[in-house]
């Protein structure tokens, strides 16, 4: 089950999943993995992604509504 806002804030910045692999440096079946739930994501990599999507960790791992 997806537990982050993965693939929903990803869509909105227009960004593929081949995309977004490259900026992180890692491969684009880590991002499928990480949205569907299969991985879970460490706290490095959640850091980096709040910082590319411009939000919070709460927001991220929808512990809060904006």
């Amino acid at each position: 089950m997806e537990k982050t806002r993965l693939k929903e804030l990803r869509e909105e910045k227009g960004l593929s999943q081949i995309q977004l692999a490259k900026i992180l440096g890692v491969r684009n079946t880590a991002i499928s993995n990480w949205e569907v739930g299969i991985r879970q994501l460490d706290i490095d990599t959640i850091v980096k992604l709040c910082d590319i999507f411009d939000v919070t960790t709460d927001y991220f791992l929808k512990r809060v509504e904006y």
